[in-house]
């Protein structure tokens, strides 16, 4: 559990609060863990949005607008130091392969992206939200305000980073996820209200957007930090996928909302939370492989795909095709006068009087190796 000092700022003496809230400032609680120590931030950092005075709908009712004190500072300065204080803290945090995501509106992303350069980020992209049912522009002085900013940043240049793209195409019917996301803003059932019945925040941002973010960037079990928690919607979703969540928030009011909400959330099972992985994440088999194991006999003879070539096989897991040795990436290539070959697809043995790729044994041992696993 995280204690906490006289004056209520926390002590974690090391120990991370998982799946926990923490009360305080956000840059004095994350300066308090451990380095290096988180896998993925979501950041929903106060916008700055300066507004002036009440604003007011055509029929003259008050729109409730973000005028809240944690979104109030004295000067863009003000607004700048802090956040190059809350990056630099959070940098600190990041395990070295770790990856942070930032949301904003035109009222500060800008100036959150070269803070983001400045501390030594590395920008991977930023993705536009587009929200489906944007709230209008009532004074019809401006376009209609229909989307957010994020930006999806590794620790540093040539950093790793996870990248779901298998699950994130699965999740889009097979095609590639593109850089402009649809959803919906949050309504309904999904907004979250106070013991007035009003909104418990003014910001709440949609699972679904969430979901897209852990899912695309994180594996079960990684550490994901969110250090302005607001009304839980990164710790909701991240429990539900299996991750462990830091949830950082001074506001007592949106705590009591978001540890209320979490206590409702139930994680999937671990067979919902598998996804469809990247053909490069799988165990690596060596041809020679097959050839140690007696799947492919020196001396057998391959086909190509498309029947115009063959090659024999030796046994230190080469090929031998016409006037060329070398891998069967490499024989399939030159026969072809290809750049590249894959040779898994590209040759095949004959069973049956039917030419099967020896992708076939590949994936055997593959399927091996996974039973070994587990």
């Amino acid at each position: 559990m995280t204690k906490t000092k006289a004056g209520g700022a926390p002590e974690t003496k090391g120990v991370l609060p998982l799946n926990q809230i923490v009360a305080g400032d956000c840059i004095d609680v994350m300066q308090s863990l451990p380095a290096g120590s988180v896998d993925l931030i979501f950041a929903d950092p106060p916008y700055n949005l300066q507004l002036r005075g009440d604003l007011h709908r055509p029929d003259n009712s008050q729109v409730d607008a973000v005028d809240d004190a944690w979104d109030q500072f004295a000067s863009f300065e003000a607004y700048d130091r802090f956040t190059q204080e809350w990056l630099t803290a959070a940098r600190r945090l990041m395990k070295p392969n770790g990856a942070i995501w930032v949301i904003g509106s035109y009222h500060n992303i800008f100036r959150v992206g070269a803070a983001l350069q400045n501390t030594g980020f590395w920008i991977l992209n930023d993705v536009i939200w587009r929200k489906s049912n944007p709230m209008p522009n009532f004074r019809g002085k401006r376009l209609t305000n229909a989307h957010e900013t994020m930006i999806w940043a590794s620790r540093e240049e040539g950093a790793k980073y996870t990248f779901n793209y298998e699950a994130l195409k699965a999740l889009n019917e097979g095609i590639q996820m593109r850089s402009d996301w649809v959803l919906p803003l949050c309504t309904g059932h999904e907004r979250l209200k106070d013991e007035n019945g009003d909104k418990a925040h003014p910001t709440q941002k949609p699972e679904s957007l969430l979901h897209r973010v852990i899912l695309g960037t994180s594996q079960p079990g990684d550490v994901i930090l969110d250090p302005f928690f607001g009304t839980g919607t990164t710790g909701a979703v991240a429990k539900m996928l299996g991750r462990d969540y830091i949830g950082i928030e001074r506001e007592e009011s949106y705590r009591k909302v978001a540890e209320k909400r979490l206590a409702k959330v139930r994680k999937y099972d671990s067979a919902a939370l598998q996804v469809s992985a990247s053909k490069r994440a799988a165990p690596r088999v060596p041809f020679g492989q097959l050839v140690e194991r007696g799947m492919l006999r020196p001396g057998e003879e391959l086909y190509s795909v498309n029947d115009r070539h063959t090659a024999k096989v030796r046994a230190d897991g080469t090929l031998a095709g016409h006037d060329v040795t070398g891998s069967i990436h490499q024989v399939g290539a030159a026969l072809e006068g290809a750049p590249s070959c894959n040779g898994w697809t590209y040759w095949c043995f004959k069973k049956d009087g039917k030419r099967i790729p020896i992708d076939y044994f590949r994936q055997q041992i593959r399927a091996e190796m996974g039973k070994a696993d587990t």
